[in-house]
């Protein structure tokens, strides 16, 4: 009887083996495992040390080379669908509080623009929705965040958005509301278009918003860090407590931009509110 269960177990772990690198397999034409070795323990492991130290893991190369022109050439033949905003919003991305004066720091109006394709207008086929639904991504961005389980949105458009960024046009400072954030950039721009922040700038748990830090930012009397980014390049980001911007692309180049969002529940959908400003459109 041991023999046998222990025969067992064994067959069951080659299953397992075998299994594991089909997966990797599915995989080999869109991530370069070589830079990137996300489905080993030791690659993630650092890279969970290197978020949890720095609120940001930068990983260059993910992508490989090809996938990144594909996936710029399948962006850019959907970018006639792109819904483009030209917003206003306070760094909290929050309502104004009428209790406060109008100049205060809360209170003060950032402008940003862009244009982005929802999920839906992504093609079944893309390497994008290869990768998003992955288990082995998903599997690494758990063990990186800390996550038990990550789900794709309920609503049909927020999962995976591929953002366009023409001249002059720019994304704001601002706190993320949701724990981590993850993006992909396709193409950079001739000039401008540099992803720049100020580490754990507040402590949203304790809703301390640190109303004397975020002024000094947006006077620009602190020092910023920016990031180094080239296409294919995969960005894990902590933006709660660290505000962040996007500088304004500069040239006739379009900064091309894909975000991937989890949810840490399943059956969780971006608020209507959030749908209509971003998608202009709920379904």
């Amino acid at each position: 009887m041991g023999l046998e269960l222990a025969y067992f177990y064994k067959k069951v772990l080659k299953l397992r083996i075998k299994f594991r690198m089909v997966l990797k397999q599915m995989l080999e034409d869109v991530i370069n495992f070589t830079e990137a070795p996300i489905d080993g323990a030791k690659f993630t492991e650092e890279c969970r040390n290197e978020l949890e130290q720095k609120g940001v893991v930068t990983l260059h190369n993910f992508l490989k080379p090809e996938t990144v022109k594909e996936l710029v050439r399948e962006a850019k033949s959907h970018s006639d669908l792109a819904y483009f905003t030209n917003s206003t919003h306070n760094v909290y991305l929050t309502p104004t509080n009428k209790a406060l004066s109008p100049d205060h720091v809360f209170n003060r109006q950032l402008t940003s623009s862009k244009g982005c394709i929802t999920t839906d207008q992504i093609p079944k086929a893309s390497k994008l929705k290869k990768l998003y639904f992955s288990d082995i991504f998903k599997k690494f961005i758990c063990k990186v965040v800390e996550e038990t389980d990550l789900y794709e949105y309920a609503d049909p458009l927020s999962s995976i958005n591929v953002h366009y960024a023409a001249k002059g046009q720019e994304l704001n400072w601002h706190f993320d509301n949701s724990k981590f954030a993850i993006t992909l950039l396709l193409q950079a721009p001739k000039g401008g278009g540099h992803f720049e922040y100020v580490s754990n700038l507040r402590n949203a748990e304790k809703n301390e918003m640190n109303f004397e830090g975020v002024e000094a930012v947006l006077e620009g009397k602190t020092k910023i860090k920016r990031l180094d980014t080239r296409p294919g390049t995969l960005i894990l980001f902590r933006g709660q407590n660290s505000i962040h911007r996007v500088t304004p692309t500069e040239g006739e180049q379009e900064r091309i931009l894909v975000v991937l969002a989890y949810n840490s529940q399943p059956g969780i959908s971006l608020s209507e509110e959030a749908r209509m400003t971003f998608f202009g459109r709920l379904r």
